[in-house]
């Protein structure tokens, strides 16, 4: 930078610290100009902020808007051309329906009314997904290129001209330090510079038909978008209806229970809960001595004497 860049970076820095601190009043501007400086003020914040609330519109999860917008940086960087879309709710809602609709059998007519919801419903996915392809088109997109070409230069007329502001009215204070000529030039300049940005003003504000355009373009959008989902949901609701009526004319099958199997639980004196079998009882020790005895000789078979009489040797 220059010199008297340096000392023009000096007097405007000079001059705003003794407006802001010391309270040294500036050159005023007129009241026209102030007033379209307002009303440019309030385009600028209009714009930004329908442009931001337009995508949480059409993408209303941040979160899915945050990883689509990472994914869609992700493929631009490796060269991708198709980027994944937004997951959006209708399709959600038509997979989670289809599949447990299958799951069911469409042969069911629960299971059958579920797929044919589901798949509706991922109609509506991808009519939203053009949606949004539409307004991005012809609403979004104009309403940035307009945000980041007009009224960006606006701003930097707008700044230039505070600039000169600062700088005239440094040098308009320090008359007969600073030669008559320089304070002369640093008010034409400033006299240019407004000018510039209150012609760039004016012209802004009057035609602002396009903007209006753009309006009615989303508005279209949405208006074609309603159609076809008004179209696709008569046909589901004649679907289902059809479904009811058929269900609702088709004789009740009543419920006829299997018969109960007959089962011998055995002698409950002896049960303990479980199926009783046909096995013999074991054997008592006093039937096993009886046929013994009766295997043995008639001369080796020993006798025995009553319980309670046998005396030993």
């Amino acid at each position: 930078m220059s010199v008297a860049g340096l000392k023009k970076q000096f007097y405007k820095a000079s001059q705003m610290v003794s407006e802001k601190v010391g309270g040294a009043e500036g050159t005023k501007l007129d009241d026209d100009f102030r007033d379209l400086e307002r009303r440019v003020d309030v385009t600028s914040k209009a714009v930004a902020e329908v442009i931001s609330k337009t995508s949480e519109y059409l993408q209303p999860n941040p979160a899915s808007r945050a990883k689509l917008s990472m994914l869609n940086t992700m493929s631009k960087i490796r060269g991708q051309v198709k980027n994944p879309g937004y997951p959006q709710a209708e399709g959600l809602l038509g997979e989670c329906m289809s599949k447990y609709g299958r799951d069911l059998g469409e042969e069911t007519n629960f299971g059958g009314a579920l797929v044919d919801v589901g798949e509706s419903m991922k109609r509506l996915a991808e009519v939203k997904d053009s949606l949004d392809i539409d307004v991005k088109q012809n609403f979004i997109d104009p309403l940035q290129g307009f945000c980041d070409k007009e009224l960006r230069e606006i701003q930097h007329h707008l700044k230039k001209l505070e600039g000169r502001r600062l700088d005239y009215d440094y040098k308009k204070k320090r008359q007969g330090k600073i030669p008559e000529e320089e304070i002369r030039q640093a008010l034409e300049k400033f006299y240019e510079s407004k000018e510039v940005a209150e012609t760039g003003m004016y012209n802004l504000l009057e035609t602002d038909i396009e903007q209006v355009s753009q309006l009615s373009c989303l508005v279209e959008c949405q208006l074609q978008y309603h159609r076809q989902a008004v179209q696709f949901l008569d046909e589901l609701s004649h679907k289902l209806e059809e479904r009811v009526s058929v269900a609702a004319s088709r004789p009740r099958r009543e419920y006829t229970p299997k018969p109960k199997p007959l089962f011998d639980f055995g002698d409950d004196n002896h049960s303990n809960g479980g199926y009783s079998t046909s096995m013999p009882p074991p054997p008592s020790r006093n039937s096993g001595l009886q046929v013994r005895s009766q295997l043995l000789p008639s001369k080796s078979r020993p006798t025995f004497a009553p319980l309670g009489t046998y005396t030993g040797v």
